[in-house]
């Protein structure tokens, strides 16, 4: 299976990019579900979870509190690592099992962080979402709720993007309508679907 790696940002428009991908019949294999996936009521790890940290971090319907769980992992990175330790695995097998379950002429996998944790070894080609950081810093504020202040700190923790651009094989900027989005994915779509073969 052809594996187009996609990354970028926060609010430079993954999320819109992998949407349209997957419109287009393209299978999408996104961490940020993976991990939600590997914790879902009465899955081993959610059991370990409140065996480890107590049963205050489920709530009334036995789903995860992420934000209780957050809060005890970044006050502690004892407890980080060992929660890392626990999930880490189990959501690059799920990983590893929605990609070579995927039917599509080539899939797209999401990650945030797939160049910063070197998960792109699972991929044949690295497409970067890129947006301006003042555009960045705009509409993850307006998605995500939270201050400015909040989200340029999250710009700065980020992989620069100077780096990220030189990682990738493509770049797709994402600065304008969607129409203008999707004209440039439609061409990057006809191109995926010749690098296989």
């Amino acid at each position: 299976m052809f594996v187009v790696g996609l990354t970028g940002g926060i609010g430079s428009g993954k999320s819109a990019v992998s949407d349209y991908f997957h419109k287009l019949g393209v299978d999408v294999v996104d961490a940020d579900v993976v991990a939600r996936i590997v914790v879902n009521p009465g899955t081993p790890a959610l059991k370990k979870i409140a065996q480890h940290f107590g049963n205050d971090l489920l709530l009334s319907d036995g789903s995860l509190n992420r934000a209780a769980l957050r809060q005890k992992v970044f006050a502690d990175p004892t407890e980080k690592a060992w929660l890392e330790n626990l999930l880490h695995p189990l959501i690059g097998q799920e990983i590893d099992n929605q990609l070579a379950n995927a039917s599509s002429p080539y899939v797209i996998y999401v990650s945030p962080l797939l160049l910063e944790t070197q998960q792109n070894y699972r991929c044949h080609h690295i497409l970067v979402v890129d947006a301006p950081v003042e555009l960045q810093v705009e509409r993850a504020t307006a998605r995500d709720n939270n201050t400015e202040s909040m989200i340029r700190r999250i710009v700065k923790q980020q992989m620069p993007r100077a780096e990220r651009l030189q990682q990738a094989d493509d770049i797709l900027v994402n600065d304008g309508d969607l129409e203008s989005l999707y004209a440039k994915i439609d061409r990057l779509h006809q191109k995926f679907l010749r690098l296989p073969k």
